[in-house]
């Protein structure tokens, strides 16, 4: 007499492996076309924003090839985009990980992309305005007797667009360890009792991030991060 084989009859709101990775599917191509639409709409203002960028080196920049300004010029709008499309790449991000919410806890995806979307606003703020005029002024007077400072626009743009838009993804820091705590991957009580790890990450992210070896400009960034993690172990209690 043979074994009833087990059953594979799924829960009510579970999906199956082909089910998860079509809906990451879907939601990689609204991501993709929310980026597209944001680009589209950067590269009318890149001019302008281009600008901004080159101002707080105060001088033209140098282009050393032909399309080298063509591909900087996209670059920025790409950035751009990308920048735009924020509130829309989070929500397609939340709405992924936490499809087995109840409806009274929908809440929380609503409140969390504009509250995603603040925190990377403030980092890319505290890029502008604290990080780039403290590390430019840094390396426009490192040695000036012996270098003669002429910034290239394929060195200086990625440089500030890169810097601007990690520091504003490091800010969403307390968002992530919210939605870890809330699948339970984290809690409040860990996250205290690692904390020296945590700071040993967070000089490690520091050092990445930030454009010179300078202890100063390694502090801008560490410091605000150390006070995000302990923002974040406040909304691992609220989760």
């Amino acid at each position: 007499m043979s074994a009833n084989p087990p059953s594979t009859k799924l829960n009510p709101g579970e999906m199956t492996l082909l089910g998860h990775l079509e809906e990451l599917r879907d939601r990689l191509v609204k991501s993709a076309i929310a980026v597209l639409i944001g680009t589209i709409i950067a590269a009318i203002f890149t001019p302008q924003i281009l600008e901004l960028l080159i101002a707080p080196y105060g001088q033209k920049l140098q282009v050393l090839g032909p399309t080298e300004g063509i591909s900087i010029y996209f670059r920025v709008a790409l950035t751009a985009g990308l920048i735009f499309a924020m509130p829309v790449l989070i929500y397609q991000f939340l709405m992924f990980i936490l499809p087995g919410l109840e409806p009274r806890e929908k809440r929380y995806i609503f409140l969390g992309v504009p509250a995603a979307f603040v925190l990377f606003l403030i980092g890319v703020a505290f890029a502008w305005f604290i990080m780039i005029p403290s590390a430019i002024g840094f390396l426009s007077s490192w040695q000036t007797e012996v270098f003669k400072q002429e910034w290239q626009s394929q060195k200086y743009i990625p440089f500030i667009t890169s810097l601007i838009f990690w520091i504003g993804i490091s800010f969403e820091t307390p968002l992530l360890i919210f939605i870890m705590a809330k699948l339970n991957l984290v809690t409040p009580r860990f996250l205290i009792k690692q904390w020296r790890f945590a700071v040993v990450i967070i000089a490690i992210a520091a050092a990445m991030i930030t454009p010179t070896v300078d202890p100063f400009n390694m502090a801008l960034v560490m410091l605000p991060l150390i006070v995000l993690y302990g923002f974040s172990i406040l909304l691992a209690y609220l989760a």
